[in-house]
């Protein structure tokens, strides 16, 4: 087992993290921020290139996630996202002082990726986002959820819904499907200021694309039924900033990192890194 432990996010939640090390000194440190419902343990395919290619890899479980604390799903502001993320990667910066840092943010990490880094740019070297969420299908963001959560959200902010995902939505492996119906420390769960505060964050995001001050790389499966891959290249043509990226997987779904082509996608991570370091 590689170290792993507790650090205190805001508002006294205790956040679960995980380290993954190569041998010897790492050449850069990557940070993942994974997507709703998940947790940083569903990245093993990448993390084991990563870790092979001389990386150390740093992941935390979200608060409302895997083994973190706080009610599943559920978020009082996203400014709690972003100020979790901040001090996990001060974390990082003290388990490998010196190391340069990238992040890789997934779905709704994309999302809690790209609202940080458009604050908070300095100290990183970059950011991978992966099935970037700034356009939701229905089947991510239901319409009667959308409806329910603008209208309780004021009201009953801790109100969740079940949101029930198929892993055949996130890979074409029928492997990784079935190991994530059947991972007890996933989710279905949304509450409905999760919700508002996801659909702002999105606005807000979407408004700034001129503002990203950092290398970014995304990546996106061309068949994405939960977030739709014109949301990523159209953020992607409205960055202004020339050190951009992206990679479109043919027939890929919602994780790139997980679906059939991740040693492609492996290979195209590293390769990124390396121009970078």
């Amino acid at each position: 087992m590689e170290p792993s432990g507790y650090f205190d996010g805001v508002k006294s939640c205790r956040l679960y993290y995980q380290t993954w090390l190569p041998e010897g000194t790492p050449r850069a440190v990557v940070a993942l921020a994974h997507g709703v419902g998940e947790h940083c343990g569903r990245y093993g395919k990448l993390v084991g290139a990563l870790v092979s290619a001389g990386y150390a890899v740093a992941g935390y479980d979200m608060r409302g996630h895997g083994r973190s604390g706080g009610q599943r799903g559920h978020i009082d502001s996203w400014d709690d996202y972003r100020s979790d993320l901040g001090l996990f990667l001060e974390l990082v910066g003290r388990l490998f002082p010196g190391a340069p840092v990238f992040l890789y943010g997934h779905s709704q990490g994309s999302l809690v990726t790209l609202d940080y880094i458009l604050r908070h740019p300095e100290g990183l070297r970059g950011a991978v986002l992966s099935g970037t969420a700034l356009e939701p299908a229905g089947t991510a963001a239901p319409p009667l959820l959308v409806l329910v959560a603008r209208t309780l959200s004021r009201l009953l902010p801790r109100f969740s819904m079940r949101v029930r995902l198929e892993g055949s939505c996130l890979s074409r492996d029928p492997e990784v499907a079935k190991a994530y119906m059947e991972d007890p420390l996933n989710h279905w769960y949304r509450s409905v200021r999760w919700g508002t505060e996801g659909l702002k964050t999105i606005a807000w995001i979407k408004s700034h694309a001129g503002d990203v001050r950092l290398p970014v790389l995304f990546l996106h499966g061309e068949m994405d039924p939960l977030v739709k891959v014109e949301g990523a290249k159209r953020f992607f043509e409205a960055i202004t900033y020339p050190d951009k990226a992206i990679r479109i997987y043919p027939g890929g779904l919602h994780e790139p990192h997980n679906d059939i082509q991740w040693q492609e996608v492996a290979r195209d991570v590293i390769q990124w890194l390396e121009g970078h370091l």
